[in-house]
């Protein structure tokens, strides 16, 4: 289940960030423009992947209530047997596994990606 987040672009711009206060860093900078490069190159961070973030922790909320919803439907579990003339039941109920695998595999995707911007802002500031 594909979400339409910017994956990529988001990471390789706090890629690309993290590597630029790295150069900052590694120049020297001791002139008085030092922390106003700091401070341009921290907004700048905030405001290329933050929405990218915001996007991947609201995408992994929705994943969450979706999955609680399934997880409803899975309580007529307690109401079948191991017998059921109508074999169909456990397809159903095996089909709604496999949706709540693939939700929770779109919501760790988003919970990651969060991670990495975190990590990669933590850097700039």
């Amino acid at each position: 289940m594909k979400h339409g987040l910017p994956e990529n672009s988001a990471a390789e711009m706090a890629i690309t960030v993290a590597r630029l206060a790295g150069l900052i860093d590694e120049a020297g900078l001791d002139c008085r423009c030092r922390s106003k490069l700091d401070e341009t190159l921290s907004r700048f961070a905030s405001l290329e992947i933050g929405p990218a973030a915001r996007g991947h922790l609201t995408n992994a909320r929705h994943q969450r209530a979706h999955i609680e919803t399934i997880l409803l439907f899975l309580q007529d579990l307690d109401e079948i047997g191991a017998a059921e003339r109508d074999s169909s039941v456990y397809e159903d109920l095996a089909l709604l596994f496999d949706d709540i695998a693939t939700i929770a595999r779109d919501g760790a995707l988003s919970m990651r990606q969060l991670g990495q911007f975190a990590a990669l802002t933590a850097i700039v500031r």
